[in-house]
């Protein structure tokens, strides 16, 4: 039996929190505030058509910008509610239920790896307790041989950003860059949010 995720404990406990961060975003959206800086960053590392894994992909935001931009995207959520969303609003995607830390996407018939994967809105500090590793060894294994992985999160929310470094080399995977913003502000002391740039080690 696999552990519950942070998040779904947090469902569990306020079982609207799904559709109050699902509303949260659109608000945001029809106040006009930009909701696609990472996915400008991503779409700048890639050629056309490059195929792209939302890791932890919430209601779609990223990757449905990031398929609007001609990339191959596919997205899996361990949340249901926010999976319904995303399919209800990027109709042609893949989007996949399903906990991070048993990804195995070969098996639901999605076999090629990807050119990146991008895992933002906090993802990594929602994972069940002690399965970081784990959660970054699935995505070393269904990225490409040259591919990338770019992670953000925010500090203060009970993981480390040195942990998550250990816990990457642990899975393989090496920091090749990292940022205080999707921006690319440099990533300093101070910074209390981090956005990496993964590679297989």
């Amino acid at each position: 039996m696999r552990n519950e995720t942070l998040w779904e404990a947090k469902k569990r406990q306020n079982p609207g929190h799904s559709a109050w961060y699902i509303s949260r975003f659109e608000a945001m959206r029809e106040q006009g505030q930009d909701l696609d800086g990472e996915a400008r960053l991503i779409d700048a590392m890639l050629p056309r058509g490059a195929r792209i894994l939302d890791a932890g992909c919430g209601p779609g935001r990223v990757g449905g910008e990031l398929a609007r931009r001609s990339h191959a995207v596919v997205g899996v959520d361990v949340d249901p509610e926010l999976i319904d969303a995303a399919r209800r609003d990027f109709p042609d995607l893949q989007w996949f239920v399903g906990d991070l830390a048993e990804l195995d996407l070969p098996a639901a018939g999605v076999p090629e790896p990807f050119d990146l994967i991008v895992c933002a809105g906090n993802v990594m500090t929602f994972l069940a307790p002690g399965t970081a590793v784990d959660v970054l060894t699935r995505m070393r294994e269904h990225l490409a041989a040259d591919g990338r992985v770019v992670i953000g999160f925010g500090g203060n929310r009970g993981y480390a950003f040195e942990s998550f470094i250990d816990d990457a080399a642990a899975a393989g995977l090496e920091v090749q860059q990292r940022f205080s913003t999707w921006d690319l502000r440099p990533f300093t002391p101070e910074s209390d949010f981090l956005v990496a740039v993964l590679g297989r080690a």
